[in-house]
């Protein structure tokens, strides 16, 4: 059994070797993937410490970060998240998701994202200022996971996501696939690994009746018409896949046992190897309390986030500024259930940073 586990789990790895082959951070390609939408973080409990535990994430938010993590769930969680993104946007992003163990070691999970845009003026050339009512974009990505667990230290899970872009009259549909082994050991299980890909897919482009238009024709034409339509065509665009390679380290106080561990310190550290941008560099810490309350802090460095001139960054390619900070308030029920609620902050520059709430149930 344990050469069976070992030997898939190389096989895992292989394959994730094979599609990350290529990818590097590429700052002459910034702006040129589409459905940036898939590198926000939605959960509050992972995006308090920067999404830097993609070594050691665990239940629905590894979705995120690495899905691997879905495979330690104990039976059924369930999550509501709201972010107040970029406050002053007026931009907010709602998710839901649940997971389910399957059998000894296995777990399914469905995740669904929506932001929300508020409505937005219809304009035209002949109404410039608006005044002819209003549109409102729809972005929805929706997964379904599976992770499985193929020995005590080794966790491997794949996603496919479907994604939509839409307003009334133009839409664009794609599909990406997650993959991300975990690797646990030690004898408290407090040292972590990870390696994940993630929005790995096929080109796509828009289409649809907004990409036409119809202009006049001179009176005088030979076929007698007035107007004619003229179809536009929507260049192709790619999806902005990455990398996390991570590792975390838990801390345990002396009293601590294998099975009694009331108090936690975890240092988790991630590197994202963008296709599409700058790599960044993620750190978080976490406190845990009997599990009952924890405290988080994290930093997103990417490169050119310090240079600056008279204090204002000249070469920072991102709204985020790197600090980050969240809290969980746990609470214990029968039958090993629990309720908790998640909070997050991250600081941006412009706005005024983003929050995030959730609600989370395990049964």
């Amino acid at each position: 059994m344990k050469r069976k586990s070992t030997k898939s789990a190389a096989l895992i790895g292989a394959a994730l070797l094979l599609v990350t082959a290529g990818f590097s951070g590429n700052v002459d390609r910034s702006g040129q993937a589409g459905a940036t939408e898939l590198l926000i973080n939605p959960w509050a409990r992972s995006s308090g410490w920067a999404g830097a535990n993609s070594s050691n994430a665990t239940g629905l938010e590894a979705t995120y970060s690495n899905v691997a993590g879905i495979a330690f769930i104990p039976k059924t969680e369930l999550i509501f998240s709201y972010t107040d993104y970029l406050v002053g946007s007026g931009i907010s992003i709602s998710s839901f998701g649940f997971t389910q163990r399957v059998g000894e070691t296995g777990a399914l999970a469905l995740t669904v994202m929506s932001m929300n845009f508020g409505s937005i003026p219809i304009t035209t050339v002949d109404n410039p200022e608006g005044g002819i009512g209003t549109f409102s974009p729809s972005f929805v990505n929706m997964g379904l996971s599976y992770a499985k667990g193929f020995s005590d230290n080794i966790y491997g899970g794949v996603t496919v996501r479907l994604i939509s872009e839409a307003i009334s009259n133009v839409q664009a549909n794609d599909v990406c696939v997650d993959a991300g082994v975990q690797y646990v050991t030690g004898k408290m299980k407090q040292i972590h690994f990870g390696v994940a890909v993630k929005n790995v897919g096929p080109a796509t482009s828009f289409s649809g009746d907004g990409l036409s238009f119809t202009t006049p024709l001179p009176e005088n034409n030979p076929s007698g018409t007035s107007t004619y339509t003229v179809q536009n065509r929507s260049a192709s665009f790619e999806l902005p896949s990455l990398m996390n390679i991570g590792a975390a380290y838990d801390f345990y106080f002396s009293k601590d046992t294998a099975s009694l561990k009331n108090n936690r310190i975890t240092v988790a550290f991630t590197f994202t190897s963008n296709s599409y941008s700058k790599d960044d560099f993620l750190a978080g810490v976490e406190y845990s309390f009997r599990n009952w309350l924890m405290l988080r802090v994290g930093y997103d460095f990417e490169q050119g986030m310090w240079s600056n001139a008279d204090g204002i960054s000249t070469d920072r390619t991102t709204v985020f500024t790197g600090p980050t900070a969240g809290i969980t308030f746990q609470c214990p029920f029968k039958n090993k259930s629990t309720l908790a609620l998640d909070y997050s902050y991250r600081a941006t520059d412009p706005f005024s940073g983003v929050h995030s709430i959730g609600i989370r149930i395990n049964l």
